[in-house]
């Protein structure tokens, strides 16, 4: 039935843009690495690539908050961008506009009247405003909801790993996945925007990471190995630039999967920018749980 592929449509593109629009792979804690030290300009001591992004993680963890730019592609699934305002004070929060520009994602928004979408993050949830014809078929509400905890019980090792991931994700967490990788090295230095950055890079096993990285349990974490077998992704390089006041400029990270290479780039600016983010209202959000019940009910997946 047209209702039942549109309410499929619009929770698929939205859990979608859950995992691209303001995550990548972050990491949730450790440090590791290696790296050689130097001699900057005037015999000056030049910190090691390690010890630079240590100060970088910490500078950029105090930051509080900061303005985002993303440009998010993923083989000929989608592809995206997204800007807005995040904080991670008191757990994640913010708004994103992500918006559709090529892939099978782009041509099912625009069949569903809308090639945008309005992000929100909250410390206990997400929320996706999904278009008018996704509206018209989920009893006139436009958001959907998704509570971390819902993903984790209802995702599998994914779900958690999905939770464990947007309640510690910020863009501080890119430093210490590049960290947590044990190959860090600096690239040199390079204008990022205007901004004088120093610029680092290293390759991550992505399996690895998750197990030495995340606070799930053994069981969870085979689940997550298997997901991220079947999805083909092994490894993915990571490069950061951080400016002079140790502040994460931009990042990239590339990968591949089963659907195809994907890769994310994201711009930092406006540490310390005011955010505001609330739930919408109530009688126009659906909530996830409701819509995995209806697909059961109607034998979707």
């Amino acid at each position: 039935m047209k209702c039942t592929r549109v309410r499929r449509a619009g929770l698929s593109i939205a859990a979608l843009t859950l995992l691209a629009g303001a995550t990548a792979c972050g990491g949730s804690g450790g440090s590791g690495g290696s790296g050689g030290s130097g001699k900057g300009e005037g015999g000056s001591p030049r910190l090691s690539p390690v010890a630079a992004l240590q100060s970088a993680e910490k500078s950029t963890d105090g930051a509080d908050s900061a303005k985002v730019e993303s440009t998010t592609t993923m083989g000929s699934v989608m592809s995206m961008t997204a800007e807005g305002a995040l904080g991670w004070r008191d757990g994640l929060t913010g708004t994103l506009t992500i918006t559709y520009t090529g892939g099978t994602m782009a041509d099912t928004m625009r069949q569903m009247g809308a090639t945008s979408m309005e992000a929100r993050y909250l410390p206990d949830a997400y929320y996706a405003r999904m278009g008018d014809s996704f509206a018209k078929q989920a009893g006139g509400r436009h958001w959907i909801k998704y509570a971390y905890d819902d993903l984790a019980r209802l995702g599998g090792g994914s779900g958690a790993y999905l939770k464990d991931q947007l309640t510690n994700t910020t863009p501080h967490q890119s430093v210490r996945l590049l960290l947590a990788s044990g190959d860090v090295h600096e690239v040199g230095e390079e204008k990022v925007r205007g901004r004088n950055t120093t610029h680092y890079s290293g390759t991550v096993e992505v399996a690895e990471l998750a197990e030495n990285n995340s606070h799930l349990g053994r069981s969870r974490l085979d689940e997550l190995k298997k997901t991220l077998e079947q999805a083909g992704v092994t490894t993915e390089t990571i490069d950061i630039w951080v400016d002079d006041r140790d502040l994460l400029a931009k990042k990239v990270e590339k990968g591949e999967t089963t659907a195809g290479a994907y890769s994310q780039t994201a711009f930092y600016s406006d540490y310390g920018t005011e955010v505001a983010a609330e739930a919408p209202p109530a009688g126009d959000t659906t909530d996830f749980r409701e819509l995995v019940k209806q697909q059961e009910a109607a034998g979707g997946s």
